[in-house]
């Protein structure tokens, strides 16, 4: 007798740098969620499907928690707690060595408190199983307020993948699939492209220039083996313009390499990739022109 459909929405949620894309992309084994070393990467919601066995898990990759007065930061504040609102369970990622007034932060700003939320103890390849221990009994205080708390790893072995998705998906309502199940993301090319090149931006230029630029995709013409695809890097500074630019364009140009080299990875074509630099001063505290760029208030 065949199972019956399941299907939902987690949300994945944490401090910034808590380790949320680096978990979405291993769990789909693909790479579709922005990942880097430098916090508050993320800044949109972006729906992530994953097929396992009866169920459809639509985790919902979020901007870390956190308070910050730029307007940018409450629109991602925002992001963070609309998906907490929309979901059916709550994936609350919690490196090993945090502290845990983050968890209580999360609590305080869950409004619907009968969604379920698991625990995830992350990045416990990094301690000793002592102190995973140690930090199991700072939670046990909690045990009312969590459904289940789960060390886990990418990288060391332990639960398995198939294991932790057998999990969330015992949580999610018995109700068909949502989505087409070939499905990836719900993203289109556009949003997905944007994201790889501001991923490019974070890895290969230094750290006051990510967070104070953008990126619009101006246009995308699709063949069949090959997108081009042409984009704008938007800055606050002129000073900003200039360092992405690089003496002789060796900046931009690094910048460039590395996001079709992302592109390319994601969409199995060819990319040209033509990158231009335009400053527009203030544009992180402009709610229209924020707008413009496709954050929502």
């Amino acid at each position: 007798m065949q199972q019956e459909q399941k299907a939902g929405f987690v949300a994945v949620v944490g401090r910034p740098n808590a380790g949320k894309s680096t978990l979405l992309n291993y769990l789909a084994s693909y790479k579709l969620a922005m990942v880097s070393k430098k916090a508050q990467a993320t800044r949109k919601r972006m729906n992530i499907i994953v097929m396992h066995k009866n169920a459809q898990i639509i985790f919902v990759d979020t901007p870390g928690i956190h308070q910050k007065e730029k307007l940018l930061n409450q629109f991602m504040l925002e992001e963070a707690l609309k998906a907490l609102g929309d979901s059916d369970l709550h994936l609350f990622l919690a490196p090993v060595t945090d502290s845990i007034k983050y968890y209580e932060e999360f609590l305080n700003l869950r409004k619907k408190k009968d969604i379920p939320h698991i625990v995830l103890l992350t990045k416990v390849d990094r301690v000793d199983n002592a102190k995973v221990l140690e930090k199991l009994k700072e939670y046990n205080k909690f045990a009312n307020e969590f459904s289940e708390i789960i060390p886990f790893s990418v990288k060391k072995g332990g639960m398995s993948k198939e294991q932790l998705l057998d999990i969330i998906a015992k949580y999610l309502p018995n109700h068909p699939w949502l989505y087409d199940p070939e499905l990836l993301t719900t993203e289109n090319i556009r949003d997905i492209y944007k994201e790889l090149i501001r991923e490019a931006i974070f890895e290969k230029l230094s750290d006051e220039i990510p967070y104070e630029s953008d990126v619009v995709i101006d246009k995308i013409e699709e063949k069949e083996h090959l997108d081009k695809v042409y984009a704008t890097i938007i800055v606050e500074k002129e000073t900003q313009k200039r360092m992405i630019i690089g003496k002789d364009g060796q900046s931009i140009k690094r910048v460039g390499v590395l996001a079709r080299k992302l592109m390319e990875e994601f969409s199995g074509k060819k990319i040209y990739l033509e990158l231009y630099v335009k400053v527009q001063k203030g544009w992180s505290k402009n709610k229209a022109f924020l707008q413009d760029l496709g954050y929502i208030f």
